[in-house]
C-alpha cells in the first residue's frame, strides 16, 4: 500500500518511516508459523492497574458457554475488573420462559426471571474458568431486548459498536461497578 489518496496525514498513521504498515490488528502466530487475528489494538481493554486484556477472548470465552447467550460485551477499560452486558438469544430464552410457564415468553420478559439470572450465573462461571483472573467477569447485567444487525449495537456484519453501546447502556454499566449494585445486576464475587 502505497497511501491514502491525498491523506498524507492518514497516511503517516498507517504507514511508518520504515514502509512498514499498521493494521491494528493484534495477531498470535501457532508453532506452524500461521498467523491468527485475534483482535484490534483500538478495542483492547487497559484496566485500572495497566493489563491489557483482550475483550474478544473474554467475550468468546463467555459466549461459547450456553446457548442462551447471543452477545456479550466485555467491560473494564480504566475499571478495577472486568464486568458484562449480556444479550440473551431470543428463541432459547423464549424456550425457557416456556418451560417455566411464563405466559409472555419474550426475553426481555425470561431477563427478569432469578432463573435468567442464575442460569447465566454458572455460564459465566464456567467462561470464567477459561480466563485469567484479571479477565474474569465479576458482574453482568442481563440485556432483555436483542440487538439487530445494523442497528445502535451491531454492525451489518455482526460486529459490536463498542463506542456507542457504551453510551447507550451507560447506566447499567455504572450499575456494574457500583458500590451497591442493585437487583438487576448478576454480582459473581459474592
Amino acid at each position: 500500500m502505497r497511501g491514502y489518496r491525498k491523506q498524507p496525514e492518514k497516511t503517516a498513521e498507517a504507514i511508518d518511516a520504515d514502509g512498514w504498515l499498521h493494521t491494528g490488528d493484534i495477531g498470535t502466530i501457532d508453532e506452524q508459523g500461521f498467523v491468527t487475528i485475534v483482535d484490534r489494538k483500538k478495542e483492547l481493554i487497559v484496566n485500572e492497574s495497566g493489563k491489557n486484556l483482550s475483550p474478544t477472548n473474554i467475550e468468546m470465552a463467555i459466549q461459547e458457554t450456553s446457548p442462551l447467550i447471543d452477545q456479550v460485551v466485555a467491560i473494564g477499560d480504566a475499571r478495577p475488573y472486568v464486568t458484562a452486558l449480556i444479550v440473551l438469544e431470543s428463541e432459547a430464552a423464549a424456550a425457557q420462559a416456556a418451560a417455566l410457564g411464563m405466559a409472555d415468553h419474550s426475553a426481555a420478559a425470561f431477563a427478569q426471571r432469578p432463573e435468567a439470572g442464575e442460569m447465566l450465573a454458572a455460564a459465566v462461571r464456567e467462561g470464567n474458568s477459561k480466563l485469567s483472573r484479571v479477565e474474569q467477569i465479576k458482574r453482568f447485567v442481563i440485556v432483555g431486548t436483542p440487538w439487530e444487525p445494523g442497528g445502535d449495537e451491531l454492525t451489518p456484519t455482526m460486529k459490536l459498536k463498542r463506542r456507542p453501546i457504551a453510551e447507550k447502556y451507560s447506566a447499567e454499566i455504572d450499575k456494574l461497578y457500583a458500590k451497591t449494585p442493585g437487583p438487576d445486576i448478576v454480582n459473581l464475587a459474592d
